[in-house]
C-alpha cells in the first residue's frame, strides 16, 4: 500500500435499516396500537394516589389522578410505559381528554375531594380538551376550587408564554396548577417569576435515599427554598422509606407523595372509607 493510497473503509451503517432500529419502530407502533385500542374502547381507568401533608394531620391535601390503559389481557399499563410514545401526537391529546374527563366526575362524585389530574402543554389549544373542562364547570361551578392540572416542567418549558396565559385565565375561575418533575434540568428559573404556579413537585431523583446522599440534601433543600420564595406549596414525590420522609419533613417539605404513604390505586380511597362507615 502506497501513502497515497487509503486503507479500506467499513461500509457505513443505515441506522434507518438495523436491527435495533426496526425492533424501536416495531415496540413504538406496538404501543401505539395497544393504546389506541384502549382509548377506542374506553379501556382507560384513574389510579389514585394521596399527597400527605406534612402539618402533623396524617390527612392528604389532595389526591392524584394517574391515568391507566388496560391490555386485552386485562394487564394494567401505567402511563410511564407509553406516555412518551404518545404526547405529542393526536393520541395524547384523547388521553388527556379521558383523564379530565374521569378526573371531573370523580370531583362531582366526591364533595371533599381535592383532585391533580395530569396534561400536557399541547392539550391548552385542544379544542376537545376545552370543551370537557367548561361544560363540567358550567354543570357544577364548584368543581374548579377543588381541580388542580399538572403540568410537567418539560411540558411546560416548550411554550412557556401560552403556558402562562393558559394558567391566568383558569386560576381566576378558582383552578390551580402544579409544576410536575421540578429540578428534571428544563425550566429556565427566569420563567418561575411569570408561571405562577400553586404547587411545586419536586422530581424523585433528588428524593431517594435523601437521608444519606449529601448532594440530594443540597439539592433538595435548595428546591424547597426556592418554591417557599416563590410561595408554592411544595411536594416531595417518590417518597418510599420512614428515613426519606423524616429527612423531608425536618427539611420544611410541605407534602410528600409515594409508596410509603400508598400506591396509585384504581379503587378510590374516600369510597372505601364512607363504605367501612356505612356497614360499621
Amino acid at each position: 500500500m502506497t501513502s497515497t493510497q487509503r486503507p479500506p473503509q467499513p461500509a457505513a451503517i443505515d441506522t434507518d435499516d438495523s436491527p435495533l432500529s426496526a425492533a424501536t419502530a416495531a415496540r413504538d407502533q406496538s404501543v401505539l396500537q395497544m393504546v389506541q385500542h384502549a382509548v377506542g374502547s374506553r379501556n382507560v381507568a384513574l389510579a389514585y394516589q394521596p399527597v400527605m401533608t406534612c402539618d402533623g394531620t396524617a390527612q392528604p391535601a389532595f389526591y392524584e389522578g394517574l391515568i391507566r390503559i388496560m391490555d386485552d389481557t386485562g394487564r394494567i399499563i401505567p402511563a410511564r410505559d407509553f406516555i412518551e410514545d404518545i404526547e405529542d401526537k393526536e393520541l395524547g391529546r384523547q388521553i388527556d381528554c379521558l383523564s379530565l374527563e374521569m378526573g371531573m366526575a370523580a370531583l362531582q362524585a366526591a364533595p371533599d375531594l381535592r383532585l391533580s389530574i395530569n396534561m400536557s402543554a399541547r392539550s391548552i389549544g385542544y379544542s376537545r380538551w376545552k370543551r370537557i373542562l367548561e361544560d363540567w364547570l358550567r354543570r357544577n361551578d364548584t368543581l374548579a376550587e377543588r381541580l388542580i392540572l399538572e403540568i410537567t416542567e418539560s411540558s411546560a418549558m416548550q411554550m412557556p408564554d401560552l403556558v402562562t396565559a393558559f394558567m391566568a385565565e383558569l386560576q381566576h375561575k378558582g383552578i390551580a396548577f402544579a409544576l410536575d418533575d421540578f429540578g428534571a434540568g428544563y425550566t429556565a428559573f427566569r420563567y418561575l417569576k411569570q408561571f405562577y404556579f400553586d404547587i411545586l413537585k419536586i422530581d424523585g431523583q433528588f428524593i431517594r435515599r435523601i437521608h444519606d446522599d449529601p448532594d440530594n440534601q443540597v439539592l433538595a433543600r435548595a428546591l424547597i427554598g426556592i418554591g417557599q420564595h416563590f410561595d408554592m406549596v411544595t411536594v416531595a414525590e417518590f417518597v418510599e422509606t420512614h428515613e426519606e420522609a423524616s429527612f423531608l419533613r425536618d427539611a420544611g417539605i410541605d407534602c410528600m407523595q409515594g409508596y410509603y404513604y400508598g400506591a396509585p390505586s384504581l379503587s378510590p380511597p374516600w369510597e372505601y372509607g364512607r363504605t367501612r362507615q356505612k356497614t360499621a
